[in-house]
């Protein structure tokens, strides 16, 4: 008899299942919500290639083009410009930038405005808490990371960016991170196809930032590489895009 209602419920599930699909009402697709409003911007030093109105990560995700990736054979570090620029201007290379927004109990060196010294960093990747102090031996402690990594920039859209164009993607704060330095080495270069975050709850976070910096770049994304993004921000369909550092 349990046999028997079992084997109904299951049939009726399968049923259900099936008109669901026929109808277009199954698998359930999120609602992403109107796509961002995207303006071309001038081709300045601390400017973004184009800038990216409010929206969720997911429909600003659909305005990417989906691609194969480009060849790596000629990317170099140096097509981005010099690593650590003063790209907005503000007196103080893009790494001592990062350092200052992203540590706490921030001290300087010689009371300068820019040389941080140590700090507390709640580290983004693996939910530890991180303790950075400037030195030979204990800066690598604390890396800051591209999220969108420059060798995936380049094989999906930055090689054909001007110069300056580049050097603004290499310092854009939208795309860098400070993080766990060895949880950067493990990254490398890699697309959220290939590795994610550690800290499951900053995953969101973190794919929304990488279609974010994409859109400000006219990057695509490859096949594998927006599924992966999808599946991420299937549970936090509602997670927010970013706008440029250069904008806030």
């Amino acid at each position: 008899m349990l046999l028997a209602a079992a084997g109904l419920a299951a049939l009726a599930l399968l049923v259900l299942a099936g008109w669901l699909h026929s109808s277009g009402r199954w698998p359930f697709e999120p609602d992403a919500g109107p796509p961002p409003a995207l303006a071309s911007q001038p081709a300045e030093l601390g400017k973004p290639v184009v800038a990216v109105g409010p929206g969720t990560a997911l429909a600003l995700l659909e305005t990417l083009a989906v691609k194969g990736r480009a060849p790596r054979s000629d990317y170099q570090r140096s097509a981005f410009g010099e690593a650590w620029l003063d790209a907005d201007a503000n007196g103080c290379d893009t790494r001592n930038d990062i350092l200052r927004r992203d540590l706490q109990d921030v001290t300087f060196v010689d009371s300068s405005p820019c040389l941080v010294a140590s700090g507390r960093l709640d580290e983004p990747y693996t939910g530890r808490e991180v303790r950075f102090r400037r030195g030979k031996d204990s800066s690598g402690t604390v890396q800051i990371d591209h999220v969108v990594a420059l060798g995936n920039a380049w094989q999906t859209g930055a090689g054909a960016l001007t110069p300056m164009q580049r050097q603004s993607l290499a310092n854009d704060p939208l795309n860098l991170l400070a993080v766990d330095g060895p949880a950067n080495q493990e990254k490398s270069d890699a697309d959220a196809a290939t590795w994610l975050p550690p800290s499951k709850k900053f995953r969101c976070h973190y794919v929304a930032r990488q279609i974010s910096v994409k859109a400000a770049y006219h990057l695509w994304v490859t096949p594998a590489e927006k599924a992966a993004m999808k599946r991420v921000l299937g549970p936090c369909p509602k997670q927010q895009s970013l706008p440029s550092g250069y904008l806030t």
